[in-house]
């Protein structure tokens, strides 16, 4: 059950990316405007994460992860039946509330339901339903754009949705435990990612006031770490970072999913622009990568039961910066071999990262503290994913496009080297300790 939400999610993100140029001719607006469909629905996940990681502490994670289901199903019905382009920008918003609460807190739920000796396999599966789900994102919608207008992109998740609150039972069921959540914190941390998200917006077009508003982003989590310094559970998880496990693991995913998400925005155009390539080609050779991910997710939840994690992240890393810069330097060879090599290494390696790392992630902090464990998960993927997107936006800036592919190619191995680093940091910090 908690899998087949994790799916509902993750394909409503990816169908929504295939729909925007249905979306902007029915409503007759432009395709920029039309990204806010996408944007609003990212941004409110962004500021969901952690009040409801926190929420979900204190009334338990059962409970907030359905109200989570309950709001993206009501607001996909509203999606669904949405004429004008600010009641789709406005449902997808509340979508995104609710995708926020689900993401925090379904590893948390899977963690409570789970024996501890399965909890690498299952995050491996967790990962590969992930990677299926996104990979077969745009194919579904494509099917269904081809029978049906795009509100029915939005309307299959209504079903769906009802089945996970019908089954949503038999979950484990937890108690909350004693804290407060303060009023300052919670709107420091939705105007820090606002702020964020706006000025990531607004980077490539205009970079001074990019710059200032990511700027105010610091200036407003300053702000909230000193509303929140004598807290002992404070909204973000200071006193998990403060363990080396929790902090490495969290400083590697957002340099890992930074590298991803640059890698998997610049493949498009080096298929397009470098090798030359149709539509529908694209899509085939897009597939490998996350393939890869699906065939390795499950084998790395086995492994991290008896292999020290840091140094499966470590290798994980190192495969994903090597796939990414082969693509990137070397000549693509007859049909493309050198990119299906590099891509299949790339998904590999990032499916053996991912695994490992989630699991030292929510296993370094206490279980009183899933909630938050689990909301810092998110926030550090669509925290790299957003970076990635700011990074490939300044390289279209920057340098020409016959060049742009690789050089951002080049720049996603560099972030995916980065993050092998910080797990090898981690093994030189476990056997100092």
């Amino acid at each position: 059950m908690l899998l087949l939400t994790l799916v509902l999610v993750v394909l409503d993100g990816a169908i929504a990316n295939v729909a925007l140029p249905s979306i902007a001719a029915s409503l007759r607006v432009s395709p920029g405007d039309a990204v806010w469909v996408v944007s609003s629905y990212q941004l409110a996940v962004l500021v969901a994460l952690l009040p409801c990681g926190a929420i979900g502490e204190m009334v338990g994670a059962r409970r907030v992860f359905l109200a989570g289901v309950a709001l993206f199903t009501l607001a996909s019905a509203a999606c669904a039946f949405s004429g004008t382009l600010p009641m789709l920008v406005g449902a997808r918003f509340v979508q995104g509330l609710g995708g926020g609460a689900v993401m925090a807190l379904g590893v948390t739920n899977l963690r409570l339901s789970v024996p501890q000796r399965l909890l690498g396999t299952i995050i491996g599966i967790n990962a590969m339903t992930i990677a299926i789900s996104s990979a077969a994102g745009p194919g579904i919608a494509g099917a269904i754009l081809a029978v049906a207008d795009w509100h029915w992109l939005f309307a299959v998740n209504i079903p769906l949705g009802i089945v996970v609150l019908a089954a949503g039972t038999v979950l484990a069921e937890t108690t909350g435990v004693a804290r407060q959540l303060d009023g300052r914190a919670m709107a420091a941390n939705s105007l820090m990612f606002v702020l964020f998200f706006l000025g990531a917006d607004q980077g490539a077009q205009s970079p001074g006031t990019g710059s200032f508003l990511i700027a105010m982003s610091v200036a407003c989590l300053v702000l909230l770490l000193r509303i929140e310094r004598r807290s002992m559970t404070p909204l973000v998880p200071t006193d998990l970072l403060a363990n080396a496990a929790f902090r490495f693991s969290v400083i590697a995913s957002v340099c890992c999913f930074t590298g991803q998400m640059l890698g998997l925005l610049a493949l498009p155009f080096y298929l397009q622009h470098t090798l030359g390539l149709m539509a529908t080609q694209i899509g085939l050779y897009m597939m490998p990568w996350p393939a890869a991910v699906a065939l390795i997710a499950p084998m790395s939840g086995w492994l991290a039961n008896r292999v020290k994690t840091a140094w499966l992240c470590a290798a994980g890393g190192a495969m994903l910066a090597v796939g990414l810069a082969g693509v990137g330097l070397l000549p693509a060879g007859p049909h493309g071999a050198t990119l299906i090599v590099g891509t299949v290494i790339a998904g590999l390696g990032f499916g053996l990262f991912q695994t490992p790392n989630n699991r030292i992630l929510l296993l370094s902090a206490p279980k009183a503290r899933s909630g938050a464990a689990g909301a810092m998960q998110g926030t550090a993927r669509l925290t790299g994913q957003t970076l990635g997107a700011i990074a490939m936006a300044t390289i279209f800036e920057g340098a020409p496009l016959s060049a742009a592919p690789a050089v951002a190619l080049l720049v996603a191995a560099a972030c995916a080297g980065l993050a092998a680093l910080v797990s090898l940091g981690r093994v030189r910090h476990e056997s100092a300790g």
